[in-house]
């Protein structure tokens, strides 16, 4: 939780309760259904919470602003900022039902009123958002396929609509095949733990 607190000084009580209960949370979960990996289970807050947050540091989501999370796994990185940004609307869809049972869970037991958990295919989600967020789900050229559709010109949030993708590596390449142009962010610049030296950001506006 310190480590939360460390880049975000700022938050609310509520918010600071919310984050601190995502261990235990989590914790008792991951024990039933394994969607933290049990390895990196005790460093939940740098891996995968703050991690998430990063997206935060790119841009910051506007009240009304409608975000899906596409494969969110566990909730990352929609609960985070959900927490972070309790005026914007997220969508957290995962088609594996065990992973969606567990955010259910978690958004419940937080009092999450604006995250919406669905089990479904993100090619079976109707509604347009402003903002399609994600982590490492799948090469971008088919991850793009996939939303571009989905995602409304405008902007509701300190960058215009687009996407807002967490991932690792060398992405020159990948990114080159989606035909989109791309601005990527350093997360050490943002975070100076060593967990974060080869992670990115990425951003497309629509």
């Amino acid at each position: 939780m310190e480590l939360i607190l460390k880049y975000f000084p700022d938050l609310s009580e509520e918010q600071q309760q919310r984050f601190a209960a995502l261990y235990d949370l989590y914790g008792e979960w991951n024990a039933k259904i394994n969607v933290v990996s049990r390895k990196d289970f005790d460093q939940l807050y740098l891996r995968h919470v703050l991690h998430s947050l990063a997206i935060a540091k790119v841009c910051r989501f506007e009240a009304g602003a409608r975000i899906l999370d596409v494969g969110c796994g566990g909730g990352f990185p929609s609960v985070p900022l959900a927490i972070l940004f309790p005026e914007a609307h997220f969508v957290a869809a995962d088609s594996i039902r065990k992973k969606i049972t567990v955010v259910e869970g978690v958004v419940g037991a937080l009092g999450l009123t604006n995250i919406e958990p669905r089990c479904t295919r993100v090619e079976q989600i109707p509604e347009h958002f402003d903002y399609v967020v994600s982590r490492a789900v799948t090469a971008m050229p088919e991850f793009v396929g996939w939303i571009w559709h989905k995602i409304r010109r405008g902007q509701c949030g300190t960058l215009p609509n687009g996407i807002l993708y967490l991932k690792g590596g060398d992405l020159a390449e990948e990114l080159a095949l989606t035909g989109k142009r791309w601005n990527l962010y350093d997360i050490c610049s943002f975070f100076e733990e060593e967990f974060f030296e080869t992670k990115k950001v990425v951003y497309t506006a629509k």
